[in-house]
Formats: C-alpha cells, structure tokens, sequence
C-alpha cells in the first residue's frame, strides 16, 4: 500500500504556540502508521522548519512547503494537518497560502477560519440563523468612547474583549464605571478593534462539533466552572477552572444547545474541529465564540469529549487526514 505523507503542522506566532506544539504531538503519536508517513513541522514567525526525529531542523521550502532532507530527499506532503492556535494558522492566512500552492490540509477553509477569528462578524453573521448572543458595541482604536453610553446601554457588568485575540487574552469583567477606561486600554493592547458585551449571568459551556465519517456531530457539552470570575487564560491553560463533561443540563436544554451548535457549524460551512463557547440563560444558549482550531493537548477539552463520546484519537485524527485527502 501507498502511504501517504502527513506533516502534523503546529506553532502559530501567538503565546498559545506552546499549547500548539502539545496538541501536535497528541496527534502526531495518535495517527495510524500503517497508513501514513508521519512529519512534525514548526511555524513561528522566525523560521519554518521540518523537526526530526533527533531534533534535528530543515527548513521548509515556501515555494512548494516541500522539505529537503539531509539525505538530498525532497519531501512534499500529501496531507498537512493544521493544529496551529492563534495565528497564521487559525485566520484564515495559512490556509490561503496552502490554496495558493495547492497543497491539501485538514479542517476548515481560510474565508471560514478568518471569519470565526473575528467574534464580531461570527456573531453578526450567525445571527442571522437564529443563533442569539449577548448585546454588545463594538469599538475600533481611536473612535470616540462615551462611557455612560456604553453603561447605560449594556448595564453592569460587561465584559471588554479584544476582537481577533485567541485564547482568552485582554479580557476583562467591569464591575463598575471607574473600571471601564482601564479595561479598554488592556483589550486595545491585544487588538485595534474590540466588543464590549453585556454581562450574561448563566451556565458556560464549551461544545466540540466535528464532521465525522460524513455527519456533524456534537461530541460533548463541557461545563466551565472557573474558580475565579470567569473563565480567562489561567483558568483555560493553567487548571484555574473545573470542566465537567457532560455538563450538568436537563436533556432539553442539552438537545438545544446540540441543536445550535450544530447549525452554527453547518450555516458557516465548517470543516474538521470546532469548539463553541456558550453562556445558557434561563434555558437558551447563547454563543459567545467559535473556535476552529481548539486546543488538543491531552488535557483540552475537544479529546475528553471524545473519549466520553467513544471515538479513538486515532479515528478522530484519522477522519481529519482522509477528508482532506478527498479534499
């Protein structure tokens, strides 16, 4: 049999590269070798590299995201599977580039991804579907702020979001007036543009939605319980917060939130993994974000639920490369 060659891509030029290169190693240790020769390949803002098996690096050819090995042997991949976090490989850049060459890769497509990585215009978007989220304004770098406008129409608290940043960076919940000004300047640190949204006093839930073996499916309702205010980026990547898989729901509301998250998936488009963050009010979810390349260390969420759901990492991973091959 012909095996193909998959490079198991991770990095990304965000701080959440480090969580990247946990999640390409899961997948690079889970993927069949029966069927496919396996590569790890890095991308950081500095260098893009092939890694060996001795830790050694060989650069990657732009022209082509070929590598040419020590022994004179060119590599070109027949897959790559996408598990960068954050940027150029979650917004759409990477995979643009990747249509350009024409090189095969998992997941979802660049206008999908560049879409999802601005929370604003998902919302927008989605809205238009019948999926509710929280009211909220949206500020660019520069625009004049009324502060009592902005309280009198989201009342206390709101949360201050930078648009386009990944993991829960920038965030802040403002209590009361004074600390609003502060809360702008940290988000407009992360972003130029950002969303302040009204406080929604519920439930979060995190929801993995694949396409598998030709069918969306939701794989499981997590329940966030942070140990501080609200779930931030200590209590995602540093165990400040209790997940609870499946979430402690009655079947109605869990069919709801199933319901939704899978026809946010399906309005956008989407392909390969997604993770969906929802506040449940008084029943209805209502959608905070999508994420299209969630975390996938041992200890994220998205393979919890599968192991919870019964498919193997391997399947799953698996699936991911044979789509793409189809592709």
């Amino acid at each position: 049999m012909n095996k193909k060659n998959v490079a198991v891509v991770m990095g990304g030029y965000s701080d959440e590269y480090k969580v990247s290169l946990k999640s390409g190693q899961l997948i690079y240790d889970s993927l069949d070798r029966d069927l496919y020769h396996v590569y790890k390949v890095v991308i950081l803002k500095d260098e893009w590299y092939f890694l060996d098996d001795r830790g050694e690096k060989s650069p990657i050819n732009k022209a082509d995201f070929s590598v040419n090995l020590s022994s004179g042997f060119d590599v070109k991949f027949d897959v790559c599977f996408n598990i960068i976090h954050g940027k150029p490989g979650e917004n759409g850049e990477l995979q643009a580039y990747w249509d350009t060459i024409g090189q095969k890769y998992t997941g979802c497509n660049f206008y999908q991804s560049a879409l999802t990585f601005n929370k604003k215009d998902t919302l927008a978007v989605l809205a238009k579907y019948g999926i509710p989220s929280a009211k909220s304004i949206y500020l660019r770098k520069g625009e004049p702020i009324d502060e009592d406008q902005i309280v009198k129409e989201l009342g206390l608290p709101l949360f201050v979001k930078p648009n386009q940043s990944g993991s829960s960076l920038g965030i802040s919940k403002v209590k009361e007036k004074a600390e609003l000004n502060k809360a702008l300047d940290f988000a407009f640190a992360e972003d130029d543009q950002i969303l302040i949204e009204s406080f929604l006093d519920g439930m979060e839930v995190s929801v993995g939605v694949v396409d598998f073996n030709g069918e969306t499916i939701v794989l499981g309702i997590t329940e966030i319980v942070p140990h501080k205010e609200f779930f931030d980026y200590e209590a995602k990547y540093e165990g400040a917060s209790e997940e609870i898989t499946p979430a402690r729901i009655d079947d109605e509301t869990r069919i709801r939130v199933e319901e939704i998250a899978k026809r946010a998936y399906d309005s956008l488009g989407m392909s390969g993994f997604s993770r969906s963050e929802f506040i449940i009010m008084d029943g209805v979810p209502f959608m905070l974000e999508m994420n299209t390349n969630p975390g996938f260390s041992p200890a994220s969420i998205l393979p919890q639920q599968a192991k919870i759901y019964g498919i193997s990492i391997k399947d799953l991973c698996g699936n991911e490369v044979e789509k793409a091959l189809r592709k």
